[in-house]
């Protein structure tokens, strides 16, 4: 049976401290997601509210509730969507503000 070479350690080469720059941010992300699920709530409720058996003025159609719930939800959700970047762009920069320096120890090694 041949012998396995011993493995090898990690060599230290350099140590650097550097100074970087922390500052908290929206996830933007959720910001959107939760605006447009407050616009499909706002929707809903449209849609409870208005009443859409009655025969439209421009279209003499009768609309059903899923039909006036698909077109309140268009505008609802974009405005949603619209609402929830503005919150996040208000967030960030206020939470902008609070940036700070902290140091870092950046350890290379080679093996």
């Amino acid at each position: 049976m041949a012998e396995q070479p011993a493995p090898q350690r990690p060599v230290y080469v350099r140590d650097d401290y550097e100074t970087a720059t922390v500052r908290r941010a929206p996830k933007y992300g959720v910001f959107l997601a939760a605006g447009a699920s407050l616009g499909i709530l706002v929707a809903l409720l449209l849609t409870v509210v208005i009443d859409g058996s009655d025969i439209s003025p421009y279209t003499q159609v009768v609309y059903s509730e899923l039909q006036v719930f698909g077109f309140t939800a268009l505008i609802c959700v974009v405005a949603g969507v619209a609402l929830g970047a503005i919150v996040a762009l208000v967030f960030e920069r206020v939470l902008g503000r609070r940036t700070r320096q902290v140091t870092v120890d950046h350890e290379q090694y080679e093996v």
